[in-house]
């Protein structure tokens, strides 16, 4: 059974495969056992994503546990989930539109039980080590920015760098942009962050019931809960930045690309396109 299907997986690949250097034999014999696949290595990535097992539990007869974290590990200094992530969000703008008038930006706290330069002490975890995911996404919930952090890290510092990492994602933004917040990031400093930036907020009051003051942030919440449906999201045990980065980017382009084909079907037709509406 794939962990992804088709539909997902092949226009992923493709696209990833077209991101990677020409591997070079720097062997001086060219006598030592052949190199596997990047194909092969990248299904077994996908799977550890997917089903958040450690690399030993995915690996199988074709690459072993130590192939996989290996390239992983090279892939994510080469910044190819970011590079990979930053196409798919091209390609929805141009297909469907991006809305970025209106952003959304929340933290996400989960668990990093190995610990590592991205992890800190849970708040809401009896103090284990925990990672925090800080997302900005467009007005329909499509993940722009992200920005990893200890789980210990308020959201409000967090925010400038989000916004950054968005304009590195999608490039210079409209004139006008409104960010809606929850109550966290109540603050004089985020509202005078926000003007620096040029942008307005609407950032929910302190002491107001949430209902009252709901918003348009419920986009981010449930960004969110597409990213956690990956397993190693939920329970990351990476303990390099860069490969924690590198998952988070590469779950991130599966949402966009879930949410472009299924906004896209009722629109276009091509080749190999999904007989069903729920993809996986």
């Amino acid at each position: 059974m794939p962990v992804l299907p088709s539909c997902l997986l092949e226009p992923l690949w493709d696209q990833f495969a077209a991101l990677l250097p020409e591997h070079v034999d720097s062997h001086p014999l060219g006598c030592h056992n052949p190199r596997i696949a990047d194909r092969i290595v990248f299904e077994h990535v996908i799977a550890a994503l997917v089903h958040g097992s450690g690399y030993e539990r995915v690996a199988s007869s074709q690459c072993s546990d130590r192939t996989i974290r290996r390239r992983v590990k090279h892939w994510a200094q080469l910044g190819i989930a970011e590079q990979l992530h930053a196409l798919a969000l091209q390609a929805y703008d141009r297909i469907i539109g991006l809305d970025l008038g209106e952003l959304s930006v929340d933290g996400c706290i989960t668990k990093a039980p190995c610990g590592g330069e991205a992890a800190g002490r849970s708040p809401v975890d009896r103090g284990k080590q925990g990672l925090k995911r800080s997302v900005a996404t467009e007005a329909r919930g499509i993940p722009l920015g992200i920005v990893s952090a200890g789980a210990n890290r308020h959201d409000s510092p967090l925010l400038v760098p989000t916004l950054q990492a968005t304009k590195e994602q999608v490039g210079p933004l409209p004139e006008q942009v409104n960010v809606n917040l929850d109550r966290g990031y109540d603050s004089d400093k985020t509202r005078t962050a926000l003007q620096e930036l040029g942008f307005t907020g609407e950032i929910a009051r302190k002491g107001v019931p949430a209902p009252i003051q709901a918003g348009r942030r419920w986009v981010v919440e449930r960004s969110h809960a597409w990213m956690n449906g990956f397993g190693k999201l939920r329970r990351c045990t990476e303990k390099r930045s860069k490969v924690v980065d590198f998952y988070l980017y590469l779950s991130a382009t599966i949402v966009t690309l879930r949410m472009l084909i299924r906004r896209a079907t009722p629109l276009y037709r091509w080749d190999g396109h999904p007989t069903t509406r729920r993809l996986k």
